[in-house]
């Protein structure tokens, strides 16, 4: 038996597929990964993600800390509340984990990162925030529950305390509000609007029970991994991984170069890579024809080898779809190696889908 959320109880109770992800029992599916898949795109579902890691950052020069921790900027972030993707990267650039900072005042940022890595994120932070005298606190007895779909919003306004909802209804994407209590991001990991809501573990089944009855359907991991897919998101230690740079995972667009004397932690060797022909890239695929794209399947491109890192059926656009490591090229189109035959796909810059509607 594993470790299991606030929110297990739950999960029995509306009948879910339980499996071990990263030591942790949690759900698979409720009965149907499909259905759970169109009613996020189409609607409202909900899933624990109570197995992620919430740390909060306090101190004099916690943003000297953080501007030498991560790749990208909190210098850049101005308003109270505002949400900063970021990887974070060890001395050879690769990426110890993608992560979210929220700016709550010049002297205490938020952070949520993966539960998978949780043992090394917390050591490593730790370690790197001593020489800026940062405390670097894990609160415990916190849960925290992703409602992701166009509807999703107004449904989590229903069955929340009133001036929090006026709140959340007020904030913009990428921005959280709290009322000292419960912590509502408008992030989500979908590609869909929502919220990600932090909250006392003893009141999320009360949460969770009142979206139920409002008719927000539980999600399991099998429709949040083809959610987060088709919206072009990566997922640590599939498609990147302490020998991935940003760069090798698509996510330049996530590093802060300048200021130019700013000098993060791996920016050395990625700024060398950011030079080089030669640097892979991570890039979307489409099958147009039948069959499955799967993680580790062989691409090639003019005959350069790569690998698909993320693959599965897309059920919005009723494709296989992927993501791959190649390396550089200007070709729209590769070859994968399916079980010894070659199928043609084409090569797209992801995201394919975006708010529920297709981007290709």
């Amino acid at each position: 038996m594993g470790n299991k959320t606030p929110l297990y109880d739950a999960h029995v109770k509306h009948n879910a597929r339980i499996v071990d992800f990263g030591g942790w029992d949690m759900p698979l599916h409720y009965g149907s990964q499909i259905e759970e898949h169109h009613e996020v795109r189409r609607s409202a579902g909900m899933f624990d993600v109570s197995h992620m890691t919430v740390l909060e950052l306090r101190g004099d020069k916690v943003v000297d800390f953080l501007r030498k921790l991560l790749a990208n900027d909190v210098a850049r972030i101005k308003d109270k509340g505002k949400a900063l993707y970021s990887c974070m990267l060890n001395e050879n650039g690769g990426v110890i984990d993608d992560l979210i900072v929220y700016y709550m005042d010049d002297n205490w940022f938020r952070m949520v990162v993966n539960a998978a890595t949780h043992d090394k994120d917390v050591a490593w932070i730790t370690k790197q925030a001593q020489a800026f005298a940062v405390e670097v606190d894990e609160p415990a007895g916190l849960a925290m529950i992703a409602v992701q779909g166009p509807e999703a919003r107004d449904k989590v306004h229903q069955v929340i305390d009133k001036a929090l909802a006026e709140k959340a209804a007020a904030a913009k994407r990428f921005y959280a509000v709290t009322d000292g209590e419960t912590f509502i991001g408008r992030t989500g990991y979908t590609g869909e609007d929502g919220y990600e809501i932090i909250l006392p573990a003893n009141k999320a089944m009360d949460l969770w029970e009142a979206l139920y009855n409002v008719g927000v359907r539980p999600a399991g991991l099998g429709a949040r991994d083809t959610l987060r897919l088709e919206a072009g998101m990566n997922l640590y230690g599939t498609d990147m991984d302490e020998k991935i740079s940003p760069l090798e995972a698509g996510l330049g667009w996530t590093i802060a170069w300048e200021p130019a004397d700013r000098d993060f932690i791996g920016r050395k060797v990625i700024e060398q890579q950011r030079g080089q022909s030669d640097t892979r890239k991570l890039v979307g695929l489409i099958l147009e024809g039948k069959g499955v794209l799967r993680n580790h399947q062989k691409v090639f491109v003019n005959e350069a080898e790569g690998e698909i890192t993320s693959g599965s059926f897309s059920p919005t656009l009723g494709k296989a779809i992927a993501f791959a490591r190649i390396p550089e090229n200007n070709s729209d189109q590769c070859e994968v190696d399916m079980r010894g035959k070659r199928v043609v796909a084409m090569i797209v810059k992801p995201p394919f889908v975006r708010d529920g509607k297709a981007c290709l």
